[in-house]
């Protein structure tokens, strides 16, 4: 083993010589007996790593883990949109569920919101990790009292209108001059809430502040008369007062005021202010001429005046050397909207311009174009500029950039199915699936407007299978249909004959809330008994017809339907092609207490289904019943029976008097 062991220790003590030597080139600050290369050597790694920079440490944001989580799955369709999934019982499971929960929560968080304004002193406590400001109680009351420009900014970044507007007048009594950005902020403040304390939250109201107040509903959104009244500008008010006070106005005080001017209505007087600013050798800023762009159309009546407004502010913009933005240009389409006939060429070359000054378009942008182009009888015949829309914006992903944005995606849709473009729908519906452009659809409202066109545009032209794959993609995750949806749906299936699928669609029809909608109900069934079907099918079909007897007959907790010719007659086919007779007897009966009158038809399939279970004493009180009910088929329905049933005497008897009583007398 001694050999073995010195053969060992002579390979780790040159090895050791080597790592030493490598040690020594690395570290040339001492030369441990190296050789002149070696130092040369040692001495050039060392300049290199003296310029060898180290990254600084890559910072992620907070949301970064859940944004790579969430691209690892994909939306669940069969689960309800994230904003009702707080409690699963209370999930809204149908639309007008659906409608009142978005109200409910709308209405809770503002009394929550109002609650913990009011009383602040209940909420010093933060035990949230992490901190949310958005979620802590705001800062609602003045802290300082003294007649100071602190006390005045507290009171603008509190949007206290009124009481900064007192501190002002304070300030200017007490011989306190007002820095220039104050007053800037204070007139925004001013002419924002348009001279008024903005609408605090309120808790839930009563029966007499409802009745108070007038509800109207514009584009889905509710708003209240109160807030339609305080909006209009009013003549000679603190904004307009304290900007005459003004010692030296500059650009940025009559931007403020013209801003405030035309979005609370008074249009004349911000052209007005305007010329004044400009006979004061002032120049506009860009929000001005966005403004007054936009007002354009309501200060001239005739649309070659309008557009003659626009082209002058657009050329005081070039001379006073103003670079337009992209809100400048989607001002500009949006007042060509109301131009009529020249809108159409003004567009494209607005458009051309944007392209010129290197603006991208913004979904905006392009909501007007449409309005433009399909207005009116003209709709069916500009289907190519959609085309090119869709063909440029294919694959982007957008970011909101105008207010106006969220209308784009609802338009184009409608405008699909005004025009019965079913490939054209497929391409907005790829451009909303692109990122997060979803997020642009607006509000739920218009969401439920854009896939209820889409979905009726899939049940008018395409097969029912594809049809089938949209509905369980859509439906409850993205869209709530409207029972309209569901008949068209109805039809689809009738078209492709896949009637068999009505059941299915049945138990959806009730888990919706629509089995309380009476032209569903009786279009369902209609469909469910104008043919014949397999025998398999015909049972699901009665079992359905007994779940809508339910519903007729207010079983189960749902509100009873009312009982008409048609949903009786079907029901009652529907389970006698099941030979569920017993029950179907029961449906007959449902006629005489209901004061209906069935169909002779009805009575013929009653009669052969009593013919074929060898029930001779139920086709008897059959044929007595027609009687009751004067049915001019009753001699031929006596006498059918007569002859294909094997009856007593008494039976006979009875049949013979019914079809002699029929029969016209000589």
């Amino acid at each position: 083993m001694a050999a073995p062991v010195r053969h060992v220790g002579h390979y780790i003590q040159r090895n050791s010589r080597l790592l030493l030597n490598n040690f020594e080139q690395l570290w040339g600050h001492r030369t441990f007996g190296c050789t002149p290369l070696q130092q040369q050597t040692a001495e050039a790694i060392k300049e290199s790593t003296e310029t060898i920079v180290i990254p600084r440490k890559k910072t992620w944001n907070k949301e970064a883990v859940l944004e790579a989580l969430a691209a690892t799955v994909s939306r669940d369709p069969t689960a309800y949109p994230y904003q009702f999934q707080d409690d699963p019982y209370l999930n809204p499971r149908t639309y007008p569920e659906f409608m009142l929960f978005s109200l409910s929560q709308e209405s809770g968080r503002a009394a929550a919101k109002y609650f913990v304004n009011s009383n602040p002193k209940f909420f010093t406590k933060d035990f949230a990790e992490p901190h949310i400001p958005c979620l802590m109680p705001e800062t609602v009351t003045l802290c300082l009292e003294e007649v100071s420009e602190e006390a005045l900014k507290e009171r603008i970044n509190l949007r206290k209108v009124k009481a900064a507007v007192d501190m002002y007048d304070q300030l200017l009594q007490a011989g306190t001059a007002v820095s220039m950005e104050t007053t800037h902020d204070l007139l925004d403040l001013i002419c924002i809430y348009c001279d008024r304390d903005p609408v605090e939250d309120k808790g839930p109201q009563t029966e007499d502040t409802e009745g108070a107040e007038e509800v109207k509903r514009k584009k889905g959104r509710v708003r209240w008369a109160s807030d339609l009244l305080n909006s209009t500008w009013r003549e000679n008010n603190n904004a307009e007062r304290i900007f005459n006070l003004l010692p030296e106005r500059d650009t940025q005080c009559y931007s403020a005021l013209i801003r405030g001017m035309v979005k609370h209505g008074a249009y004349e007087k911000a052209f007005s202010i305007y010329t004044d600013m400009l006979n004061n050798r002032l120049t506009a800023d860009v929000h001005i001429f966005n403004a007054l762009i936009s007002a354009a159309p309501e200060v001239r009546y005739k649309y070659n005046e309008r557009w003659d407004v626009i082209t002058e502010l657009l050329n005081q913009m070039r001379q006073q050397k103003v670079q337009p933005n992209l809100l400048t240009f989607n001002s500009v389409l949006k007042a060509l909207r109301r131009c009529g006939s020249l809108a159409r060429a003004q567009s494209v070359h607005t458009l051309n311009e944007m392209k010129a000054v290197r603006i991208a378009p913004s979904l905006a942008s392009f909501n007007h174009i449409l309005a433009i182009f399909f207005k009116g009888a003209s709709r069916q015949a500009n289907g190519d500029i959609l085309q090119e829309v869709m063909s440029e914006l294919a694959g982007t992903s957008f970011t909101c950039q105008d207010p106006d944005d969220v209308h784009f995606f609802t338009s184009a849709m409608i405008i699909c199915m005004e025009v019965k473009d079913l490939e054209m729908a497929y391409k907005v519906q790829k451009l909303v699936e692109v990122n997060e452009n979803w997020r642009l659809m607006g509000d739920s409202y218009q969401r439920s407007i854009y896939y209820g066109r889409f979905f009726s545009l899939l049940c008018m032209m395409e097969h029912i299978d594809v049809v089938l794959k949209w509905y369980r993609r859509l439906i409850p995750s993205l869209y709530y249909p409207t029972y309209q949806a569901l008949r068209e749906l109805l039809q689809a299936l009738d078209t492709d004959s896949r009637l068999d699928l009505l059941p299915t669609i049945w138990k959806d029809i009730c888990t919706l809330g629509h089995y309380n909608k009476s032209a569903l109900v009786e279009e369902l069934l209609s469909l469910m008994a104008r043919d014949k079907h397999s025998p398999e099918v015909q049972e699901s079909f009665a079992e359905c017809a007994l779940e809508v007897k339910s519903v007729f007959d207010g079983e189960k907790g749902k509100p009873s339907l009312e009982w008409s010719a048609s949903p009786l007659s079907d029901v009652t086919s529907l389970l006698l092609r099941a030979s569920k007779t017993q029950q179907a007897w029961t449906m007959l009966e449902l006629f005489k207490s209901k004061n209906r009158v069935p169909a002779e038809g009805l009575l013929d399939e009653f009669l052969s289904a009593c013919r074929s279970e060898g029930s001779p004493q139920m086709a008897v009180e059959l044929v007595q019943m027609s009687s009751a009910f004067c049915l001019s088929a009753t001699p031929t329905l006596a006498k059918r029976t007569l002859a294909e049933f094997d009856l007593t005497e008494e039976q006979r008897s009875i049949l013979s008097e019914l079809e002699s009583a029929g029969e016209p007398s000589e």
